[in-house]
């Protein structure tokens, strides 16, 4: 089956919005809580994200096994509702060595997805050829999936995603991790802005900056706890509403930095505790990922009640938590 312009452009429009990057929650034995992961996910989509990338870095992919990935993907697809009555595209994460990163893309098409992300590889040497080759070899043995670039190298540039665009068709947006909004911009318009979909990758920090210079889209980790706050930041954005905009950046913002802080050692823990606060799921990480200290909590506690969540907090769905926000999903009932 070959990847038709139509197909392109229509899933090209699907990724101009919030990439929600879902966690993985674990069990008190450490095994995945499959119904914590569903839970999460259905909350939200049920507050109007229409994006659920599983197997990304907020999920602890490379601290999964491939079992394990492959059972995201599935309770991903039957948590927005199936791959026909679906209420969200599913975008599933991919990587590693090239059989197993084809290998979990055809898992992923033949459980209805139709974009896979493709994760930058982590090999401690790689060359711009090769990091063109690795992609190709995936694009081309899954010629009818949509294929996502998730970029975290400056070396790769503009003239290489042109070059891989030429050749692999259905390769049709960038998950931009490079934190150089400057980058971004040249890198953006030289490769192509109406060619591929653009994705500021390092979430809503650098969303408003992006954006002006061609971004449509952004992804996010901090959408598993309040994804009202992630969607009023791209409604915003939409309408050229930079107040708004930024009015949401500031309320993102200690989150986000408690996130980066020590080369975002704390990246997943400080959603997971936050989850945890909220009673949605277990803080629980994984090596090499660590629980946070008790000052680090104690901040995430303190950050919650500025979004209208945690005690206090909307307790019912269609309360709204801040003016000019989308209206927050209900917590009770979640556990």
């Amino acid at each position: 089956m070959s990847f038709d312009p139509g197909t392109a452009d229509q899933l090209r429009g699907a990724l101009a919005t919030v990439a929600a990057i879902p966690v993985t929650p674990f069990g008190p034995d450490g095994q995945v809580d499959w119904e914590a992961h569903a839970r999460l996910i259905r909350r939200m989509v049920d507050t109007g994200v229409r994006l659920v990338t599983p197997n990304g870095n907020t999920g602890e992919f490379y601290a999964l096994t491939a079992a394990e990935t492959r059972g995201a993907t599935e309770s991903a697809v039957a948590a927005v509702g199936g791959a026909q009555g679906r209420r969200a595209d599913v975008l599933a994460g991919v990587g590693h060595d090239l059989a197993t990163a084809i290998e979990a893309g055809r898992h992923a098409r033949d459980n209805g997805v139709r974009m896979i992300m493709v994760h930058q590889p982590v090999g401690p040497y790689m060359s711009a050829a090769g990091w063109l080759d690795y992609h190709r070899i995936i694009a081309g043995a899954l010629p009818d999936m949509g294929v996502v670039l998730y970029l975290r190298d400056p070396r790769i540039g503009a003239r290489h995603i042109r070059l891989l665009g030429d050749l692999c068709p259905n390769v049709i947006a960038v998950k931009y991790g490079v934190g150089d909004p400057v980058r971004f911009a040249a890198v953006a318009r030289d490769a192509g802005l109406d060619r591929f979909t653009w994705l500021a990758g390092l979430a809503e920090l650098t969303a408003p900056a992006c954006w002006t210079a061609g971004a449509r889209g952004f992804t996010s980790g901090l959408v598993n706890v309040a994804p009202g706050l992630s969607l009023s930041m791209l409604e915003a954005l939409r309408n050229g509403d930079a107040a708004g905009a930024m009015k949401a950046w500031d309320l993102c913002r200690p989150f986000e930095e408690l996130r980066a802080a020590d080369s975002s050692a704390d990246n997943v823990s400080v959603v997971k505790e936050a989850l945890a606060q909220l009673g949605l799921c277990r803080p629980d990480v994984r090596p090499p990922s660590h629980r946070l200290s008790d000052e680090a909590r104690a901040q995430v506690a303190g950050i919650l009640p500025r979004w209208g969540l945690g005690p206090g907090g909307p307790a019912r769905p269609g309360t709204p938590a801040q003016p000019g926000m989308p209206a927050a999903p209900g917590l009770g009932g979640q556990r």
